[in-house]
Order: C-alpha cells, then sequence, then structure tokens
C-alpha cells in the first residue's frame, strides 16, 4: 500500500521531462561501472532513478535562473546559454559518479565507492578533478535533491510483488523467478525506449502515434507498479507458462493493475526479446 501511494504521488506531480536522462547509453554506462565496482542491482536501479531527478532538477534550475537574468536583456541570451550547456555537459560525467557513489552508500552494501575508487576511475579518463571537487558534487546532488535521496525503484516493487505472491499460495519457484525477473528488469532498462514505443502503439492501435498522446503516455512509462507486474508476468510466462493466467489475476487482484495491461506489457517486453513481428 505505502510503495502503491508514493507511485501514485509521484506520477500526479511527474516533470515533463522525465525519462530524458534515461537513455540507453546513460544506463548501460550505469550498470557496467556498477558491475567494475561490485555493486549490487539496488545501487544500480538506484544510481540511475537519482541521476535522472538530479539532472532534471538541475536543468530546470539552470533555465529559470537564465530566464531571470536575461528577461529585460536579448542580447548576449544565446551565448549565456550555450554556456549553461556547456556547464551541465562538462560536469555529467562527475555527477553520474556522485550518484553511483550516494546509492551505493544507500544499499547498506559492503563495497560502498569510496573516494579514491571514483578518482581513479575518472583520472584514467583523463579527468583531473581532486578530492575536493569529487564531495562538492556529492553535496550538489543532495542540495538539489534536497537531501530525499532513498527513492524507491522498480526493484523494490518486484521483490514485494513477488514476496505477497509467494504468501497468497502462487508456489512458483522462487530463485529462478527472481533471477528472471532480474534479467528482464535490466533488459526494460536497457530497452526502454523501444519497448514503451511498443506498448504505447498496442494501447493506441496506431502505428504513428501523434505528440499528445507521447505526451500523454509519460506516466504510464513512469509507472513502477506496471513496470513490476508487466516484469513478473513476462518471467512466469517464460518460465512456467501454465502458471501464467493465475499469476495475472493474482497481480490484477493486489494492484489494481488490469489483466489487459498486464498482457499488453509482456507482449511488448517479449516481442523485443524475441525480435519478432509475429503476433
Amino acid at each position: 500500500i505505502c510503495l502503491a501511494t508514493e507511485n501514485e504521488q509521484y506520477l500526479s506531480d511527474v516533470s515533463d521531462q522525465a525519462g530524458r536522462f534515461k537513455e540507453t547509453q546513460i544506463v548501460e554506462f550505469i550498470f557496467l561501472l556498477s558491475e567494475k565496482w561490485h555493486l549490487d542491482q539496488l545501487a544500480r536501479y538506484q544510481a540511475v532513478e537519482l541521476l535522472e531527478r538530479f539532472m532534471i532538477k538541475q536543468v530546470e534550475q539552470i533555465c529559470k535562473s537564465s530566464r531571470e537574468n536575461v528577461k529585460s536583456r536579448e542580447q548576449g541570451r544565446g551565448s549565456r546559454w550555450s554556456s549553461l550547456k556547456d556547464q551541465i555537459y562538462d560536469t555529467f560525467l562527475l555527477r553520474l559518479v556522485s550518484c553511483i557513489q550516494l546509492a551505493s552508500k544507500l544499499s547498506l552494501h559492503y563495497n560502498i565507492v569510496n573516494s579514491d575508487t571514483a578518482l581513479k576511475f575518472l583520472q584514467s579518463l583523463k579527468y583531473s578533478y581532486t578530492k575536493q571537487e569529487l564531495l562538492e558534487s556529492e553535496l550538489a546532488v543532495l542540495e538539489t535533491l534536497h537531501f530525499q535521496i532513498n527513492v524507491s525503484t522498480p526493484l523494490a516493487y518486484v521483490e514485494l510483488l513477488l514476496e505477497v505472491l509467494g504468501h497468497n499460495g502462487c508456489l512458483l519457484p522462487a530463485k529462478p523467478l527472481h533471477q528472471m525477473c532480474m534479467q528482464l528488469l535490466d533488459f526494460s532498462y536497457l530497452r526502454r525506449d523501444t519497448i514503451y514505443d511498443t506498448l504505447l502503439k498496442i494501447a493506441i492501435e496506431n502505428s504513428t502515434p501523434s505528440k499528445l498522446q507521447v505526451a500523454k503516455f509519460l506516466t504510464v512509462k513512469e509507472d513502477f507498479m506496471l513496470l513490476a507486474v508487466g516484469i513478473i508476468s513476462t518471467s512466469v510466462f517464460i518460465l512456467n507458462p501454465g502458471h501464467w493466467k493465475q499469476v495475472v489475476e493474482h497481480l490484477n487482484c493486489i494492484t489494481g493493475v488490469t489483466s489487459q495491461s498486464i498482457l499488453e506489457f509482456s507482449y511488448a517486453v517479449l516481442k523485443h526479446i524475441v525480435g519478432s513481428t509475429t503476433p
């Protein structure tokens, strides 16, 4: 109930820019770096969500500041905005590393990414940051997010729903199902745009959605509960299709997400796993 409420509150106030910093290359970079530093799966999902929320707030703040500074002066506006974009671009990798550092501390994992590890990595890419700049970067992320960094990730939704399914009597092999869910959750993050593009076309029954339809679909793309039930449903279908219908009914009763929505999400994921256009 708490997760559902949190999800609804987030969706009611979701930014128009949500998802802009979840491009495949960014997510893949975070996943690979988290793997290099031996972080658990929670940390890497949390790092993605922290970076996304931080970057959106930073861009919004910079845009607001820029508008205020040039409100009465049109001259120099282009060069001002260009320098602001350069500022975002130049510090992006540093902020990404800071988000991974913060996520590693939140996950209560034994392997926290300390300043020395982070600096060594940045220096290997020819960046000459100091330990002080690294600490200031972490603080910048914290202050921008008002220190509200312990955000829920889709992983929390998946794992809790799996526990509820088990408690309600869904006799499914827990370990293989959990492992499959983790693989599909990774896949859904890495192929996010293509999966949701397919889902949108299914929902509107049209291969060329309008800009308004794409904009309205944003809340669907940001719905962690839908993502979680879709991942579990798809995992069950792959591992044990005989139990799939029962699990979908259970998920519908637990979350209120319609069976049709769960089915459509599973189809969108499976289509990109198999790579087939066959219905």
